[in-house]
């Protein structure tokens, strides 16, 4: 059997690969970038000023402030439950992905000039500051909270980043690769932490353990299925609310109609992923 120390570094450099893959492709290739740029104009096509106003909530919930204060009160969780290692687990993810994210940003920044987009992104936008930051507090959520209430953490979690992802896209902040990028640099510090942790356990018995416990990988997957389903069913709603519009919609923007469910599976997979990893 694998150990988890090994394992979870497998799927950060899995992650890191992905992460360069997804550079290459929106920077160094026509196709990729037509796609990001395709899919983008889906979102932003759904702008309207209601719109606007319920996404540029949403989206500054992942502002300075906010994510600081959300910090805080997970280090408090750890802190409170006794676990100090998952208190500078948290410490080093929140900080090691966003300042990550914003040294990427300004060694990697290139224009990406979308001609029938009124409004350019700016160059140093790869990867999404908001979407490291989202996908990080949902993942330093999950490992600090307790096994019970692990799954519907990750859920809500899951939920968070979407609506953060989503958000900054329909503003026009970022392309879609950005919000991906920003996972996935969460994801790759998140990976490499609880490496260092299961290492630690590995070597040193001693050290502080994670409880076994019968939480069963469905029940770990469960609510974030069901959040998957919720979704799901509010789209399928809103399409034979309006299906006539709805469906031409997607039709015309076959980009969009793929890679936002795409980005949405991933946030759910990446936090619940993370409360299966955990459940021992």
């Amino acid at each position: 059997m694998i150990r988890r120390s090994r394992a979870a570094l497998l799927a950060a450099g899995m992650c890191a690969l992905v992460l360069v893959a997804v550079w290459f492709a929106v920077f160094h290739s026509a196709t990729g970038r037509s796609l990001d740029a395709r899919t983008l104009d889906g979102f932003t096509g759904l702008y309207r000023p209601s719109v606007e106003r319920v996404a540029t909530v949403v989206a500054h919930l992942a502002d300075t402030l906010p994510f600081a204060l959300a910090g805080l009160v997970m280090i408090a969780v750890a802190l409170v439950r006794r676990r100090p290692h998952l208190a500078i687990a948290t410490v080093t993810i929140l900080l090691g992905a966003n300042v990550t994210t914003q040294l990427l940003k300004a060694g990697l920044a290139a224009p990406r000039h979308v001609a029938r987009f009124e409004h350019q992104i700016d160059a140093a936008s790869w990867p999404s500051g908001h979407a490291t930051a989202a996908m990080s507090l949902a993942l330093c959520a999950v490992l600090v909270a307790s096994v019970r209430w692990r799954p519907l953490v990750a859920a809500l979690g899951g939920a968070y980043a979407i609506a953060i992802g989503y958000s900054i896209l329909v503003l026009n902040w970022h392309f879609p690769s950005d919000v991906l990028g920003g996972y996935l640099v969460a994801a790759l510090w998140t990976l490499m932490t609880i490496a260092v942790l299961a290492r630690a356990r590995e070597r040193w018995p001693g050290a502080p353990p994670a409880r076994t416990t019968g939480l069963r990988v469905r029940d770990a997957l469960a609510p974030s299925a069901g959040a998957a389903a919720l979704c799901a069913a509010a789209a399928v709603g809103l399409a034979l609310a309006r299906s006539d519009g709805a469906l031409e919609y997607a039709r015309a923007h076959t980009a969009f109609a793929l890679t936002a469910p795409a980005l949405a599976a991933l946030a759910l997979a990446l936090a619940a992923g993370l409360a299966v990893a955990l459940r021992r």
